[in-house]
């Protein structure tokens, strides 16, 4: 499923036009990557957790000519899902 076949879904499932549904999924988006933008975490009952986490930094290799790279530390976002999303999708 792609975000147009999402806010599809959305609109049909709220009974309500797809710009309106397009504009929440928008919103919903925004709010989660504001938030992690921050370094809080986003609970949502049922469904999940995104959070940010760290990434130590390694040392790689280039594929191409096997020469070792430094690979340095980051962010990234990570998403844990809830018991009640488990249980659906089994």
């Amino acid at each position: 499923m792609n975000k147009s076949e999402l806010i599809e879904a959305i609109a049909a499932s709220a009974d309500i036009p797809k710009a309106a549904a397009t504009r929440a999924l928008d919103a919903m988006i925004d709010s989660v990557s504001d938030s992690l933008k921050k370094g809080d975490s986003v609970a949502l009952v049922g469904f999940g957790t995104f959070s940010v986490k760290e990434r130590a930094a390694r040392t790689g290799r280039n594929p191409q000519t096997g020469k070792p790279i430094d690979i340095s530390a980051a962010k990234v976002p990570s998403f844990k899902a809830g018991k009640a999303l488990k249980d659906a999708v089994n």
